[in-house]
């Protein structure tokens, strides 16, 4: 099974812009980031396909955060930008199947990294 790595992940300020990495072990199909934020269940954030071709968003995230990748070496980026105290959370790269109807549910993903935390502060 692929391994995951997060980084990035850091202490800003409200309107500041973060990237993060997600390193994969070998060749990985979908991809997604979900964000776990404390006392609350995970969240999806966005995914795309493995040509990215095909990319989704939440809609608190959407014109914020743009999801990319770089196949030749099997990395997923998040570009954060405008960010929110409310986007403060553990963020979590994914790796699943190939594009579906699925790609906003965590049952379509079978590799999970360990994650990063974001803070944003006021």
């Amino acid at each position: 099974q692929v391994q995951l790595v997060e980084s990035g992940g850091a202490l800003v300020q409200a309107g500041e812009s973060l990237r993060l990495s997600c390193a994969a072990s070998g060749r990985t199909l979908t991809m997604a980031w979900f964000r776990q934020a404390p006392g609350k269940e995970r969240e999806f954030v966005a995914t795309i396909a493995l040509n990215g071709g095909n990319i989704g968003y939440a809609d608190s995230v959407k014109g914020r955060f743009t999801v990319s990748r770089d196949n030749a070496k099997n990395t997923m980026y998040l570009q954060m930008n405008s960010l929110k105290p409310e986007d403060t959370a553990v963020y979590h790269c994914a790796a699943g199947r190939s594009w579906g109807s699925g790609v906003r549910q965590e049952w379509y993903y079978d590799a999970w990294g360990q994650g990063t935390q974001v803070t944003v502060s006021t």
